[in-house]
């Protein structure tokens, strides 16, 4: 009998979308029926993790205790937090429930770490930047990460609340290009989309190559944590 997975969700809502279509384009399945249970709640009031982190804007932390509280109610034996920036916030999280919440930064680390990297480019919000959500991840797993030049992490930071968030410019006007050219020259071998607005975006600039989605390597935990087979062996 595989589990039920529940998704605290809506952070953003495109972005908890795609992963529900990682899940199940990952999972080996020949009928509905063979697919995972999956129970998602896009509560897209839980306010932004950023901008609670770096400018003392409101708490996320009760909103996504709700959302966490709500899917185990409803059955969920697995939660997924589609959210990067929000992982700054897991163990509050992980502690309002009794059903265990997987950990998107160690899965992505640990699919970094089989690939054999060394030195990884992180691409993520200021938040998760700031806050070392990925440095602790990424060191335990013995690899060293790099981030953008300020210059460039503000146009990460447009990619991802102006190019898919807010859609209120063309992808192809943000220099994501420049971007990774700046992380190659600091000697990363791979780059950790660490934000889960970036695959979205990557994906439709055709940028996916040396790029670990870390979304992707999420998904993959969680059909394997669900019991169900894989259609791969590594999110790559």
């Amino acid at each position: 009998m595989k589990k039920i997975l529940g998704v605290i969700g809506g952070m953003g809502p495109a972005a908890t979308c795609d992963l529900l279509e990682k899940i199940i384009a990952l999972t080996r399945a020949a009928s509905d029926q063979e697919h995972i249970h999956v129970i998602a709640d896009l509560d897209t009031a839980i306010p932004d993790r950023t901008a609670a982190i770096l400018q003392g804007g409101p708490d996320p932390v009760p909103e996504l205790q709700k959302s966490a509280r709500r899917l185990e109610s409803a059955g969920a034996e697995i939660l997924l937090m589609p959210c990067n920036t929000a992982h700054y916030f897991y163990d509050a999280v992980a502690g309002a429930v009794s059903v265990p919440l997987l950990h998107m930064p160690r899965e992505a680390a640990a699919a970094l770490k089989a690939a054999g990297a060394k030195k990884a480019g992180v691409l993520a919000t200021d938040g998760t930047v700031r806050a070392g959500v990925y440095e602790k991840a990424l060191r335990e797993a013995g690899v060293e990460p790099v981030y953008p030049s300020p210059a460039m992490q503000r146009e990460v930071m447009r990619l991802i609340y102006e190019g898919v968030k807010g859609r209120k410019v063309p992808l192809e006007s943000i220099p994501v290009r420049d971007v990774l050219r700046d992380l190659k020259i600091q000697g990363a071998e791979k780059v950790v989309l660490a934000c889960t607005e970036l695959p979205i975006a990557f994906a439709e600039l055709g940028l996916m190559e040396g790029c670990l989605d870390a979304t992707r390597a999420l998904a993959l935990a969680a059909v394997r944590a669900a019991g169900a087979e894989a259609t791969v062996s590594d999110p790559w």
